[in-house]
């Protein structure tokens, strides 16, 4: 399996090398209040899939960590009900038995 993955590996490193190859032309990148960005088309499409992987982990770290959170609280609960249940079934001690 180690061989397949290397293998798929290789192919696609081999994919996007010959498509940056193929795409060194200038392009120019407009931005909001007349800014305007000029490099490589696949600098360009490589930065703008960066932020967008930036910005989708920025967008998931508020849900990460309230899960974060409710796992925490469903241990400490769960901790609660288990040295409560080792409590009840615990054996009475031989000198708390009152004799007849």
């Amino acid at each position: 399996m180690k061989f397949v993955s290397t293998l798929v590996g290789l192919v696609l490193f081999v994919l996007f090398f010959g498509f940056a190859l193929k795409n060194t032309q200038e392009v120019d990148l407009h931005l909001f209040l007349h800014y305007e960005l000029r490099g490589p088309l696949v600098l360009m499409l490589l930065g703008c899939f960066v932020a967008g992987a930036v910005l989708g982990v920025l967008a998931l770290t508020p849900t990460v960590f309230r899960y974060r959170r409710e796992t925490n609280k469903h241990k400490s609960t769960i901790t609660t009900m288990q040295t409560t249940a080792q409590r009840a079934n615990a054996q009475p001690q031989p000198d708390s038995v009152l004799a007849p």
